[in-house]
């Protein structure tokens, strides 16, 4: 499974930032090849500074070794070799009325003294973090993700999208990062779904992600804003970073792993602000955003 896994990521970065390099033709793609002291490696490309993604970053990385004390005690184990691997990409466009998006699919083993398969599953799921709402545009997102589902499972997208909803959240300012998607995680094999059939669900996941996506980019790319919409979206931008760098679990695994920090850190948006204690104003699009984050809400 592992190899049939990294085989997958491998072509589905190719086939995402193809998809990036035609959007936004006279940006730059910066392709690493990376190692990881310990074991493994990845390949990280990024776009920086386009005509439509302001930054892009679409990185796979397959790594094992043994696992730091942090994380056998996370996982209750006593020895600890593992092997992970998967695609993590964020998309953050230039236009304040095109959403930020996020995505990620990925595969986990851990061995036991033997080298035999301890435990294995999967995670992933993707999101989506508008700075103006569109409901049409949000609706269709989340309509492709529940088709993604369906085909496996109805009960699946209603589950996960809970999931996500609870997950993509900003505690310490009792609000959502985003207006969801889809989060799963320990998706292991069991009576119903066999780790094979759980591939077969995150791989439909990951091919539905530029359906879901692309149409909202290409709507909105060209439209006009003011230097306060941007400003809004510099200032919510770092709501975003305050997640990844506080809550994600993603982002404190690849840390506590003596990950490659570049590749980590590609998630965090190239401008942002922090303005104090700043409000916005009464029956205004911001605060509609910020009520919606308040209270998340079904969209299908």
């Amino acid at each position: 499974m592992r190899k049939r896994f990294n085989c997958y990521i491998e072509k589905l970065q190719d086939k995402i930032t193809n998809k990036i390099g035609d959007l936004d033709p006279d940006a730059r793609l910066k392709e690493d090849l990376w190692k990881r002291e310990g074991g493994g490696g990845g390949r990280t490309r990024v776009i920086e500074n386009g005509a439509i993604f302001e930054k892009a970053g679409v990185n796979i990385s397959a790594v094992h070794g043994e696992l730091p004390v942090s994380m056998k005690n996370y996982f209750k184990v006593k020895t600890g070799q593992f092997f992970a691997c998967g695609l993590s990409l964020v998309i953050h466009p230039k236009n304040p009325f095109v959403p930020t998006v996020h995505a990620n699919w990925r595969y986990f083993e851990l061995y036991n003294s033997k080298g035999d398969i301890q435990d294995q599953w999967f995670g992933g799921g993707q999101d989506l973090t508008p700075y103006y709402v569109f409901e049409e545009d949000v609706r269709h997102f989340h309509q492709v993700c529940k088709k993604a589902c369906d085909l496996h499972n109805e009960d699946f997208y209603f589950k996960y999208k809970k999931k996500c909803d609870e997950y993509f959240w900003n505690t310490h300012r009792d609000e959502a990062r985003g207006l969801g998607g889809l989060f799963f995680d320990y998706l292991r094999p069991n009576k119903k779904f066999s780790i094979e059939k759980w591939y077969d669900f995150i791989t439909e996941v990951g091919n539905h992600f530029l359906e879901a996506y692309v149409p909202l980019i290409e709507k909105r790319k060209n439209m006009s804003f003011s230097e306060s919409q941007k400003a809004w979206q510099e200032i919510r931008r770092g709501r975003y970073a305050e997640f990844n760098l506080i809550h994600d679990k993603g982002t404190l695994f690849g840390l506590k792993t003596n990950g490659r920090i570049e590749s980590i850190l590609m998630s965090l948006p190239p401008r942002v602000q922090w303005r104090y204690n700043y409000q916005v104003k009464t029956n205004s699009p911001e605060e509609e955003l910020i009520s919606i984050l308040k209270n998340p809400r079904d969209w299908i």
